[in-house]
């Protein structure tokens, strides 16, 4: 049965600045239909690329990320706030539109050779996924693909991460 995940996405005019209209998935996540449907498509994306690993950026990457890795039987690795893991850490920075933040993976997350998928709720200017992903080559992880459920066609994220493999369920 096919689902419009358009109709489970909350648009939010003005939020959260005046001009921007926001994107939620919460409507999403609450129906487990929708949140079904939209993990199971992530889920077959990622068979077809042999993943062995999913990484997904705070917050909403882990929200994405997890039920695909639990439900592939592969593992999770959080991309997190600088700052927020415990043990040595790689980072890598991205632009916002007032300066930098810093994303950080523990070193042991990704080991040599494996196949990842990086995951996320929305792809937007493509910055973030673009630091998640030079982390994970650092790691020596190969990334097999991306994926997400919205795209802001508008803001041109995917050119940032043209090399790589994208899976969008919708687009804005």
């Amino acid at each position: 049965m096919e689902i419009d995940l358009h109709d489970y996405i909350a648009s939010i005019p003005d939020y959260p600045e005046k001009g921007v209209i926001f994107r939620d998935i919460s409507p999403l996540m609450a129906d487990g239909d929708a949140y079904k449907y939209a993990t199971d498509k992530i889920v077959d994306y990622a068979k077809d690329r042999n993943v062995d690993m999913i990484v997904g950026p705070e917050a909403r990457g882990f929200i994405v990320g997890c039920p695909v890795a639990y439900k592939l039987g592969v593992g999770f690795a959080p991309a997190r706030k600088k700052g927020k893991l415990p043990r040595e850490t790689v980072s890598a920075s991205y632009d916002l539109e007032y300066g930098t933040a810093v994303l950080q993976l523990q070193r042991d997350a990704i080991k040599p050779g494996q196949r990842v998928l990086v995951t996320d709720d929305l792809l937007a200017t493509g910055g973030t996924i673009d630091a998640t992903i030079r982390m994970v080559e650092e790691l020596g992880g190969i990334v097999v693909g991306t994926a997400f459920i919205i795209e802001l066609k508008d803001l041109h994220g995917r050119e940032k991460i043209k090399d790589y493999d994208i899976l969008t369920l919708i687009e804005y």
